[in-house]
């Protein structure tokens, strides 16, 4: 997802009160886990309403490591990963820095903790069985070398990242000579400038798979990465651009007339009232958000909905990229 949110201040954790609550020793990376089994502090953030809000590491089923995002008061709690037993132990910091820096100054997008997160292990055999289940039917080459529309390639890459092994993540590659350097990006990232979700997300549970239990290569980032997509509800707004523009033309109904539908409506000064075409033209990805360069390639499952129902007349099946 391409979003970027406004600069906040990245606190440091919060100081143990006592002995009992105290995370490790200095200079230890237990993976998250304190010497006692206590959750341990990674980071403290301010949201997008300026309440601190706390990363944390805990233990989870069987030798796993939970890391949270919680409130104040702890009473809203939230999955940022669930690291198996077998992840280098300093992977809980590394996804804590990834996700704070795009977690600070924005509400949370991570999915509440659960129960059965507290019970069950990473990536059990069930989950790798469906993700094999799947994949074969895939029509997506293994040497897939995706493409956007300004010609960057992007590539999945075994990286040196100061860790004790490489770590894999996607690679942006600039057209040309003298482009630079490639850069790292995030699988939302990809997928945003690509406008598709495919390759790139077949090719991430691939490499998943592939290196489920391998001790070789960091695949933590990544499977955070993969999952916040899957559970975001935040989706591409290309399909649904698409069917809008063709029903239009095919209709002749104009984009006044659609956002009126949608119960967009506005005034002029004579008290003549029509449809806010900005508003549909900036979710669409037509026009950019206000203090944005760009549009969006993004748009929320429920104002696609609505948008498809109320705008279209149409089920939001229909206009839903897969």
């Amino acid at each position: 997802m391409t979003f970027t949110t406004s600069p906040a201040l990245l606190l440091p954790p919060r100081p143990a009160r006592a002995a009992a609550a105290a995370g490790p020793r200095r200079g230890h990376t237990g993976g998250g886990r304190s010497r006692r089994g206590e959750p341990r502090s990674l980071a403290r953030y301010l949201d997008w309403r300026g309440s601190t809000r706390e990363v944390l590491a805990q233990p989870g089923c069987a030798g796993s490591v939970l890391v949270v995002d919680r409130d104040a008061s702890g009473a809203d709690v939230r999955l940022v990963a669930h690291l198996a037993t077998d992840e280098p132990p300093e992977n809980a910091a590394l996804v804590c820095r990834c996700y704070v820096q795009q977690a600070r100054g924005a509400r949370p997008r991570c999915r509440r903790l659960t129960l059965a997160d507290l019970e069950t292990a990473p990536f059990g055999d069930d989950q790798e069985a469906k993700f094999e289940a799947g994949l074969g039917a895939l029509p997506v080459a293994a040497d897939a070398r995706p493409v956007d529309r300004l010609g960057c390639c992007y590539r999945l890459e075994p990286l040196v990242t100061g860790m004790s092994i490489p770590e894999l993540r996607w690679r942006r590659h600039s057209p040309g000579p003298g482009a630079g350097c490639p850069r790292i990006v995030s699988v939302r990232d990809a997928i945003a400038r690509l406008e598709s979700y495919e390759p790139v997300r077949t090719l991430t549970r691939r490499a998943l798979t592939r290196h489920h239990g391998d001790s070789e290569v960091s695949m933590t980032v990544l499977r955070v990465e993969l999952r916040r997509l899957q559970l975001s509800p935040i989706v591409l707004n290309r399909r649904v651009r698409e069917v809008v523009l063709e029903t239009a033309e095919r209709e002749s109904l104009s984009m006044s007339e659609i956002a009126s539908r949608c119960g967009r409506t506005k005034r002029d000064r004579s008290g003549n009232e029509s449809g806010e075409t900005s508003w549909l033209a900036r979710r669409l990805g037509l026009l950019p958000e206000g203090g944005r360069r760009a549009p969006t390639p993004w748009i929320h499952s429920d104002v696609l909905a609505l948008i498809a129902r109320r705008g279209l007349g149409i089920s939001p099946r229909e206009v839903e990229l897969e």
